[in-house]
């Protein structure tokens, strides 16, 4: 079967390719950036006309729409990529002659959101154009390794402590591998049958505390204590998250979450033949361990860069002033510096923290680490010449600067920029 699968290069896509070549179907990847002899570029920002997708779907037996979108970058990203798009495919197809189409689409999709109304929008389109023949597959929230939002929520998963908002819904994961097996026995059924639509959630409800403890288990990590988080504070947390293009949380994926995402198993099975996964056997035992890593290393790096920052910036400060003016300068007398140049000697001081603390957010790179290593060897070689008392205060302020040594070795070997 020649089958052309739109966003063959996002998550779901890639692994819906996988399993229909491996089933001996031909795929066909529509991708925005075509790199392979069988990549077909599309554009669904752009591709709103049936005519557009005409010389795309001659001699296809099936199409598949998997594209899809979390976040606009730009005000109405969702109506053309996930609605006026697809529709113009779905046109196309008829016109075509093509027998089968399949609609990724999403659970619980409701008005709630543009997201959500979007794709209930391109759910109408198919069955209008498609009495037989077609499918709109509702997965609720897709766990695959490689997915975006299941990284997310493992990193969130891995903490020491479990940030829990109250007043969210249950949720229904499904595993990816449920989902592109069904789309496989959507494309393999006779064309004749009615078109339909398929809810597709997990096999169990979840809590979120119960859905990141189920997470928990399969990284082979313990239960952690638990913090609630009052609705409201998620919710600006949400509409200041959302500034960042890049953050997965926002105002409509809090919204989304807060609703929840269940539903009945009992279409999604029939069309499997089988039961769905249950979370607790998404991943084997001995995924475990590289599951783990990859979720602690989502969030170490941020971790450290935090925390490395906040040094440097607090350091700043207290020599600014938090600190006595006058008792800082007279630190500077065992080095033979007074009066002005002292002045200056501090003020530098204070910018070139500041400055390496800027630096460590907006531009962090190999060779600051290697510069603040240097930086702070000096620092405490100059204080352990002049200053020997801080080498042995019960505080131990110089010994300190060894975990910080220890981070920036950290950072250096790990960064892959120059």
């Amino acid at each position: 079967m020649n089958i052309l699968l739109c966003g063959a290069d996002g998550f779901l896509g890639r692994a819906i390719a996988r399993r229909l070549e491996e089933a001996g179907h031909r795929v066909l990847r529509g991708v925005h950036h075509p790199r392979q002899p069988d990549d077909i570029a599309i554009d669904c920002q752009r591709d709103v006309q049936p005519e557009v997708w005409l010389p795309r779907v001659q001699g296809v037996d099936a199409v598949i729409n998997a594209v899809g979108i979390l976040r606009e970058r730009q005000a109405g990203d969702f109506a053309r990529i996930h609605h006026l798009a697809p529709a113009a495919l779905f046109r196309a197809c008829a016109e075509a002659g093509v027998q089968r189409v399949v609609q990724i689409s999403a659970l619980g999709v409701t008005d709630a959101t543009p997201y959500l109304s979007s794709k209930q929008a391109a759910d109408a389109a198919l069955l209008a154009c498609f009495p037989c023949g077609a499918t709109v597959l509702r997965p609720s929230l897709v766990f695959g390794q490689e997915g975006a939002s299941t990284q997310f929520f493992m990193a969130l998963a891995s903490l020491p402590l479990l940030s829990i908002p109250l007043g969210v819904g249950k949720v229904q994961p499904v595993h990816v591998e449920d989902v592109t097996e069904a789309v496989q026995k959507a494309l393999e059924s006779p064309s004749t049958t009615a078109s339909r639509v398929v809810d597709f959630p997990g096999a169990r409800a979840l809590t979120y505390a119960e859905w990141l403890e189920t997470y928990r288990k399969l990284m082979g990590l313990p239960p952690a204590p638990h913090l609630p988080i009052p609705a409201f504070v998620m919710a600006a947390t949400a509409r200041l998250a959302g500034l960042f293009r890049r953050s997965l949380l926002c105002r409509d994926t809090w919204t989304m979450l807060a609703l929840g995402n269940c539903g009945d198993t009992k279409a999604a099975t029939a069309l499997l033949g089988r039961p769905l996964r249950e979370p607790s056997a998404f991943t084997p035992p001995e995924a475990a361990t590289s599951l783990r890593l990859n979720a602690l290393a989502l969030w170490r790096r941020p971790l450290l860069l935090g925390a490395l920052a906040t040094i440097w910036f607090l350091t700043a400060l207290v020599s600014a002033g938090l600190f006595p003016i006058q008792e800082s300068l007279a630190l500077l007398l065992p080095f033979g510096l007074t009066g002005t140049t002292a002045k200056i000697t501090l003020a530098a001081a204070v910018g070139l923290d500041a400055l390496m603390g800027a630096l460590t957010l907006v531009k962090p790179h190999r060779r600051l680490w290697l510069m603040q290593l240097v930086l702070i060897v000096g620092y405490s070689l100059l204080i352990v010449w002049r200053l020997p008392e801080f080498l042995l205060h019960p505080f131990a302020p110089i010994l300190k600067n060894l975990a910080v040594l220890a981070l920036l070795v950290q950072l250096y070997a790990e960064e892959t920029q120059a």
